[in-house]
């Protein structure tokens, strides 16, 4: 079963480029099947064992989520990104995205709202199926550590007072009507003007979207002691007067300062545990007596957690400066 994720996995990505790529002629199962040695038939069973889709119906739905955001986010006629995506005329594209997503591209490019995009299925991961590194490969990129002062903004997001951890996080979710993976990322994907978004639809991550931890008294312990909530979320101007999706909360971020713990980009499959290692290390050693902060404990305070491996892992905790010392010594006392 692995060696099918594996190969699901490679369409899905092959999926993502040709529709990035305007590149429709790649777009068929002969082709893709083709690629992978073995007949349509068998394929697109896999397809659907795997991914719980039919092919053409994943195929479908990721065209009209590229095609949504640049409808949202580009002022290109509407024919002509129907002809980029593969539709064969106005109509076609225009009944195809409201039955989707019930209104018309027209409608939508005048008045965008949250809708639930299909996001790219990730079938294959190392981690979550327990399989580990495989290689010997250690990232030999050192861990940048600095202070930052991040401007006000809103905070657009899911919780969980249950959850420790990514995965657990999920877990959980998808136990949640209406408040599962699929459900949260494709909300979040089709939110516009999101301050993290690098314009991507390879993944989730690089749609903007974060993992958070907020300090809250009716959370949890974390490593600092203190109690905290699981949240995912994307963060948003601090102007941002858009639709707020089912279950999510909309929290104003002050503008603060916070310490980040950088780490470079690596590869997946080879490096991810030994780069958390060194990341949990980084943060555990940090001296603070060094520097003129301290931790800020104060209920409410974010530490956002930015993770993709194309572009880095990141940690932002927030601090304070170190005029408050004796206080937070006491407090962990």
């Amino acid at each position: 079963m692995f060696e099918w994720q594996q190969q699901i996995q490679i369409i899905t990505n092959e999926i993502d480029q040709c529709i990035k790529n305007y590149n429709d002629e790649a777009l068929t199962l002969r082709m893709l099947a083709k690629r992978l040695g073995y007949s349509e038939f068998y394929t697109t069973r896999k397809f659907k064992q795997i991914t719980g889709m039919q092919f053409k119906d994943y195929l479908r739905c990721r065209k009209l989520a590229f095609a949504l955001k640049e409808i949202r986010d580009s002022d290109k006629r509407i024919m002509q990104i129907a002809l980029d995506y593969g539709f064969s005329s106005h109509e076609a594209f225009t009944r195809a995205f409201k039955n989707t997503y019930g209104v018309t591209p027209s409608h939508y490019r005048a008045n965008p709202q949250a809708v639930i995009l299909r996001t790219k299925i990730q079938p294959f991961d190392r981690y979550f199926l327990g399989l580990q590194e495989i290689g010997m490969m250690k990232s030999s990129a050192s861990i940048k550590i600095y202070f930052v002062t991040i401007p006000a903004h809103k905070f657009l997001y899911i919780s969980n007072y249950e959850s420790n951890g990514y995965w657990d996080f999920w877990q959980k979710q998808n136990l949640k009507q209406g408040q599962d993976q699929d459900t949260v990322c494709g909300y979040l994907d089709s939110i516009k003007g999101k301050l993290d978004d690098g314009g991507g639809s390879e993944t989730n991550s690089s749609s903007g979207q974060i993992m958070a931890y907020i300090i809250d008294p009716d959370g949890r312990l974390c490593d600092w002691g203190i109690e905290r909530v699981e949240c995912y979320g994307v963060r948003l101007p601090a102007n941002y007067h858009g639709v707020i999706p089912p279950h999510f909360q909309l929290r104003d971020v002050l503008s603060a300062e916070y310490i980040v713990f950088e780490h470079g980009p690596f590869d997946y499959d080879q490096e991810n545990r030994s780069v958390e290692e060194q990341m949990e290390k980084a943060m555990a050693d940090f001296d603070y007596t060094e520097t003129d902060y301290v931790p800020d404990l104060t209920p409410g305070r974010i530490i956002y957690f930015y993770f993709d491996p194309v572009k880095g892992w990141k940690y932002i905790r927030p601090v304070k400066r170190q005029a408050d010392k004796e206080r937070y010594n006491e407090k962990m006392v």
